[in-house]
């Protein structure tokens, strides 16, 4: 069975657990567990809301929704991970569906989030390309592939801009977002 609590109420044993499958998750951002430890952290301060899966004891994803701008209205969806032997089970959907109602029981309208196509090969028809060239026709055909922005499609975010080269040539940050 599992459930899902306020990372503030978690042992900190299963505090390390969640930055392991941050750190696991995200190798990118977070290349070892302490790193993914800081940065959970830093995210668990009063503004933010920091969620984890536990499963029979064991923390085995985690989601975050980092404090509101625009007068209240609009919350960060970061960061997101799920264990990679536990993906495919609808705890990523879960844990966003729990975000997206703590946003909107504190008068939130918009959730918005980040998806950076920096891998080597480029997930999306967005990676490897000059994004300076015809955005719009890019964007009108844009295809996710194995990229993390198709789970977010399926969940009713779209694109509503990207950040070309962010992490490198040919390599865009993605924003997508939601009304609520």
């Amino acid at each position: 069975m599992i459930q899902i609590r306020n990372m503030n109420d978690i042992t900190p044993d299963q505090l390390g657990q969640a930055a392991r499958v941050l750190s696991d998750s995200l190798p990118w951002g977070y290349a070892a567990p302490e790193d993914a430890m800081r940065e959970i952290k830093r995210r668990l301060v009063p503004e933010n809301t920091m969620l984890a899966v536990v499963s029979e004891g064991e923390v085995v994803a985690l989601a975050g929704m980092m404090d509101p701008t625009y007068d209240g209205r609009v919350f960060e969806l970061h960061p997101l991970a799920v264990r990679s032997d536990r993906r495919g089970r609808g705890m990523g959907r879960a844990l966003v569906t729990a975000l997206e109602d703590a946003a909107r029981s504190r008068g939130g309208v918009v959730m918005w989030l980040g998806a950076d196509d920096d891998s080597a090969e480029g997930e999306t028809t967005l990676a490897g390309v000059d994004l300076f060239d015809d955005l719009p026709g890019r964007l009108a055909n844009f295809k996710p592939g194995t990229h993390q922005a198709g789970f977010y499609m399926k969940l009713g975010y779209g694109i509503i801009g990207v950040m070309p080269e962010a992490s490198g040539p040919g390599k865009p940050d993605i924003y997508m977002a939601k009304r609520l």
